[in-house]
């Protein structure tokens, strides 16, 4: 094979730490034009240029139109037009070393399966169909291929935002998340193509757009959607750091099979002072971690397998209140949680409380309210939280804590 010259084109950090990640699975949640596209199409270029005759890279779009502005993009990108011929009608780009770089579309996911891809960039995923994710999974498998997950923000109820959580909630070493908003790449440096300082077309579109909107395209949040019972700005006006005062009361959540074993401490003021989130862990561990706690009132998830150790530690200590998960009493429990967040009852540190926290939904069912995580996600340190709230508030009520 010939030696190629390649000079990578300049990159911002924040491009660069998301190209350089390990994780075989990239999931970014970015504001609008602060280079996603280019980056990614640099790094696909990168890959294609490791594939050897006949092997495929794709990129992967909601729609044609958007799969052909991509396909356009790469080919004015490469410098030498000798090296690389380009199929308009497929939108197939091959370089000279024998690999290809394919744009497709994921309007028909059943169209993208049979091939074996060696990396893909799926753009603007958060507007693509789950069913294209599905497709282009198993095109990877043979292949151990990565892909890069890129798009924007729209709402809570897409797949993509929940896997978004997932890679944000950590534990899968194959996901990384990262999170570009406007401002991030106004401070990198990031200029208008006319010239202008990206900060000030921010403040432009500020004013311009419903707060909702920007929040989503140039802040990469997620609009509350109307399915968060507790509401993501009061999430937001909750968030203090964890307390140094002594723990007044806990919650605790058990772990069942993939879940957390979660503890959460409230000092007299309602604010979290012990969080400890652990999973695969146990029993042994679990109980000894309870047993080891100062003495306080305790309300422990006795739900299912909860129950007999739950009833192991009420024989060792006196503080324990057991307490079953059935819809009405998480309604009651969820309710008064909810209330306390909005009344800024409470307070939670950043991190996983408040990821579960806004993440949380409630349903409408025939036989009540359901309230719990969307499917792939945790709501342990939800309920922890809960149950402490609720233990917090009935010593507040008996005079077994005082504020003053």
């Amino acid at each position: 094979m010939p030696k190629i010259n390649y000079i990578r084109p300049f990159l911002y950090p924040y491009q660069l730490e998301i190209l350089n990640s390990p994780a075989r699975y990239t999931c970014t949640e970015a504001s609008t034009k602060v280079g996603k596209t280019a980056s990614h199409i640099v790094w696909l270029f990168e890959e294609a240029l490791k594939c050897k005759s006949n092997q495929s890279v794709w990129w992967v779009a909601p729609t044609v139109v958007q799969a052909k502005i991509a396909f356009d993009r790469m080919k004015a990108q490469i410098n030498n037009r000798s090296f690389f011929n380009s199929n308009e009608t497929n939108r197939c780009i091959t370089l000279s070393t024998g690999g290809k770089i394919e744009f497709k579309t994921g309007e028909e996911p059943d169209n993208l399966y049979g091939d074996d891809v060696y990396a893909c960039v799926m753009d603007e995923a958060s507007r693509c169909r789950e069913e294209a994710w599905y497709a282009l999974r198993s095109t990877l498998t043979a292949t151990a291929g990565k892909c890069k997950f890129i798009g924007n923000v729209k709402g809570k109820k897409n797949w993509y935002y929940k896997l978004c959580q997932k890679a944000k909630q950590g534990g899968d070493a194959n996901y990384a998340y990262f999170r570009i908003t406007a401002y991030d790449a106004a401070a990198a440096g990031l200029v208008t193509k006319d010239g202008r300082p990206f900060l000030n077309e921010i403040e432009e579109a500020k004013k311009d757009l419903p707060e909702a909107v920007f929040k989503e395209l140039y802040l990469a949040e997620v609009s509350e959607d109307g399915s968060n019972p507790f509401g993501i700005g009061h999430i937001a006006r909750c968030i203090a750091p964890l307390s140094n005062n002594p723990p007044v009361c806990f919650g605790i959540d058990l772990a069942k099979k993939h879940d957390y074993f979660v503890i959460i401490g409230l000092d007299k003021f309602g604010q979290v002072c012990h969080f400890t989130r652990q999973t695969k862990t146990t029993w042994m561990h679990v109980t000894q971690t309870i047993l080891n706690l100062p003495y306080a009132p305790m309300a422990i998830d006795s739900t299912g397998v909860g129950d007999p150790i739950a009833e192991h530690i009420a024989e060792k200590r006196s503080d324990v209140t057991s307490f079953i998960f059935t819809s009405r009493s998480k309604q009651q429990i969820m309710e008064g949680l909810a209330y306390a967040v909005q009344s800024r009852e409470i307070a939670f540190p950043e991190g996983a409380i408040k990821d579960e926290m806004e993440n949380f939904e409630f349903e409408y069912t025939r036989t009540g309210v359901l309230y719990s995580a969307p499917a792939g996600l945790h709501d342990d340190c939800v309920c922890s939280l809960a149950l402490a709230r609720h233990i917090w508030k009935n010593s507040l009520a008996h005079g077994q804590i005082s504020v003053w």
